[in-house]
């Protein structure tokens, strides 16, 4: 398995809670519509907030995790492997969805500020 993980800030016109909300009740109906066409294997939203603990992390207050910009929120979707991913790039349902699901993050994602990675787990704790 791998996994696709998307660090997302939203666009400037919209606040956290909108983003949230447009990403949690609207598109992720979209992703789970386009789940078998993608072959995706699990999807899970991490949606961020505020927090003192947080807030600690950000002002870098005896925290070694720095600072920066808080994302709105974390996507992460789970593949059986990359070449069944690259695999989705010849087949026209995949692509018909993988469009739908694009053309739906221009509403609330800000694609400039945003970050996309492909990883592999190394379960140190709980279940792999």
């Amino acid at each position: 398995m791998i996994k696709l993980t998307y660090c997302l800030h939203r666009l400037p016109t919209l606040t956290r809670e909108e983003f949230q909300r447009y990403w949690r009740e609207t598109h992720a109906p979209l992703v789970a519509a386009a789940g078998p066409a993608l072959g995706i294997r699990r999807y899970v939203q991490c949606h961020t907030f505020e927090s003192d603990i947080g807030a600690g992390t950000a002002a870098g207050r005896d925290m070694p995790h720095g600072g920066g910009e808080d994302f709105d929120g974390v996507a992460e979707l789970w593949f059986d492997s990359e070449e069944a991913v690259a695999a989705l790039l010849g087949d026209q349902e995949g692509l018909r969805h993988a469009h739908i699901l694009l053309e739906d993050e221009r509403n609330f994602i800000d694609f400039s500020r945003s970050r996309a990675f492909m990883v592999r787990e190394n379960v140190v704790i709980g279940e792999p």
